[in-house]
This record gives structure tokens, sequence and C-alpha cells, in this order.
């Protein structure tokens, strides 16, 4: 299971990702789209290096090396300027790149560069409000013709719903405000994380 940084500080929050991580967290997306370079070393300095085999960039990719980190996130932004151009996945020190899509159509246009991608948001988002798609993402992933890039199931998704994301064709999901927006988020993932291993 995937979990997504609040974008904003979160009070104990390093805690919060270690506990997540001693839970069996298998990958954590770190979403901090305002820190600067310096703020986000910081950060990364606090999360224990054991763990960082498991944090997915989405800014300040540089970094990466320097924290031992080998899997780097690209926004549509940036995968509409074509920045993925300027990485290659050498044979023996392979990275893996993800990115975000809002439309099955733009997933399936995906190249063979991406290992997995967000489809997003399938039902209203929990940490934005209003935030809702304008199409039924589950009516269009019938359409899905893309089987080489996992589909990550994002956005409104909590324990009642994750069972029907999952038997809807998503390979797997991304928590963001049920981890975030509640006062409970150890709770929470592992409460999602037992519906994830039963299926």
């Amino acid at each position: 299971m995937i979990v997504i940084t609040n974008p904003f500080s979160v009070k104990d929050e390093i805690d919060i990702l270690h506990t997540l991580f001693e839970e069996g967290l298998e990958l954590l997306h770190i979403r901090k789209p305002d820190f600067s370079e310096g703020e986000m070393k910081s950060f990364l300095s606090e999360i224990k290096s054991d763990w960082r085999q498991r944090l997915v960039l989405h800014s300040h990719h540089q970094l990466a090396e320097d924290f031992g980190i080998n899997r780097i996130h690209f926004t549509e932004k940036n995968r509409e300027i074509n920045i993925p151009n300027r990485f290659s996945k050498p044979v023996r020190s392979p990275f893996t790149a993800s990115t975000s899509t809002h439309s099955i159509e733009d997933f399936n246009a995906l190249d063979t560069f991406f290992d997995y991608a967000f489809l997003s948001p399938v039902f209203p988002s929990i940490s934005k409000e209003n935030y809702q798609s304008e199409t039924d993402l589950f009516e269009a992933i019938k359409k899905r013709k893309n089987f080489k890039t996992k589909l990550i199931a994002l956005g409104g998704i909590e324990a009642n719903n994750l069972k029907y994301v999952l038997e809807t064709g998503f390979n797997n999901v991304a928590l963001l405000g049920t981890i975030w927006k509640t006062n409970k988020p150890i709770e929470n993932f592992k409460l999602c994380q037992k519906i994830v291993l039963s299926y």
C-alpha cells in the first residue's frame, strides 16, 4: 500500500511516518510542493536511513542519490514538459518512476518508462474540498489498454470503499486524506492494510 505525505507540516509527522513503516508501509510518497531544497534535505534527514528505500520523491529529484532513494515521481506538469527525458534507467542501478494522471486516456498514453501511475480522484477527495472527477473513473477504467504500467487509485479512499476499488480493476491504492485528515492515522492505515492483504 502507498501513503502520500500531507503537503503541509503535521504534528509529530516523522514519528507517525516511522510507525507506519514499522507497521508495514511499503511506499511513502514525499509530496511537499512548497519545500525548498534545504527544507527537503532537513525533512529527509529526519527519516531513518533504514526506510529510505521506501521513499518516493515528488520534487527536488537531485537529492535522491544523496539519500539513497531510487524512486522518483513525476507530476503531470513535469511529464508534459518532458522532464523524464533527463533521466535514464541504468541497468545496474535502476530506479522506479511513477506519475500522476486524471483520465484513463492519459493513463493509456503513458510509455513504459513509468512503472505505476496514480489515477485520481476516484472518489471525492478527503484532503481537498470540492475536488472530484468530472467523469466516473470506475466506468472509465473499462477502457484501460495500458497493462504495462500499474494503475493506482487515489482520492477519497478509506476502509469502507477500498475493497470496491480493488475489485474494479485497480492494482493498488494510495492513501492521503484517510491518514492525515483524522486523529487516528495509524489505526486507519492498519484497517486499510488489513483489507488490502485479505483481498
